[in-house]
């Protein structure tokens, strides 16, 4: 679905599951007031996944959502098309989901155009425009975005894009490319981050009560390794330089990576 030219919209990326994260950018003025609020996947692989999606569907029309590759390996691991998901917590989050939310999640789509000012078409997906797991990077060569471009139409001039939980704005042959960063799990620095378009790419990160949350998380989830996992990445505990090294090698590039990052 294609909307007029909408003055601001938010974006949010790679929740996972963390509601207290989500809760906190929410009630961010910018994204109450934006005129939509788009999701660009991974949205409930991680502790509280129900609770974040029920949500963010009393959000109402105001949200547009795409699903990442988590969201992908949740509902494959739900419907026997998959018996097992490389995050340790997927096996968890997707016993948490009910049919219906499964449903919901299956019903997603893996990319979305809308018109921003300022902007003009704007093409919203996880990881790249033709595959939801692809890493692409801040310091990704040129030839590695022309790839991932080949099939992209010539009036987009924008790409917001997530999945490797680091934000950042870049031009990659003449296109900008946004990525929000993490609202759950950020690598580099704690905080949730998202976006905010129109008529510019802001990058935005809402500071929130991490101590707090990360008993939340303990009190409400009963994910055996929960306080493990909330202290490890609600506190973004894989630093920026870990994750690129991780990374690095699944964008082309060569090498051998560090394990550290997982989107």
């Amino acid at each position: 679905m294609t909307d007029p030219a909408l003055h601001r919209v938010a974006v949010l990326s790679d929740i996972h599951g963390v509601l207290p994260a989500l809760e906190a950018v929410l009630a961010e003025p910018e994204v109450a007031a934006a005129d939509r609020i788009v999701l660009i996947g991974d949205i409930t692989a991680g502790p509280q996944p129900a609770q974040v999606l029920d949500l963010l569907r009393k959000q109402g029309d105001r949200v547009r959502w795409i699903a990442g590759n988590a969201d992908r390996e949740l509902v494959e691991y739900r419907t026997g098309r998959r018996d097992a998901i490389p995050d340790p917590i997927g096996p968890f989050a997707a016993a948490q989901l009910t049919d219906e939310r499964v449903e919901f999640l299956a019903s997603l789509p893996a990319t979305l155009t809308l018109t921003v000012r300022g902007l003009g078409e704007v093409l919203f997906c996880h990881a790249t425009p033709r595959d939801d797991e692809e890493v692409v990077l801040v310091d990704s060569r040129p030839e590695r975005w022309a790839e991932v471009f080949e099939d992209v139409p010539e009036n987009v001039r924008t790409i917001v894009c997530g999945h490797t939980h680091m934000p950042y704005v870049r031009l990659a042959h003449g296109r900008l490319v946004v990525n929000p960063g993490s609202v759950g799990m950020p690598y580099g620095r704690p905080g949730a981050h998202w976006c905010l378009l129109g008529p510019g790419a802001d990058l935005r990160v809402t500071p929130y009560d991490i101590p707090g949350a990360v008993g939340r998380l303990v009190a409400e989830c009963g994910y055996p390794e929960i306080a493990e996992w909330a202290d490890h990445y609600l506190n973004a505990r894989v630093t920026d330089g870990e994750a690129l090294e991780a990374f690095g090698p699944r964008d082309g590039r060569g090498g051998r990576g560090a394990g550290g990052g997982r989107s």
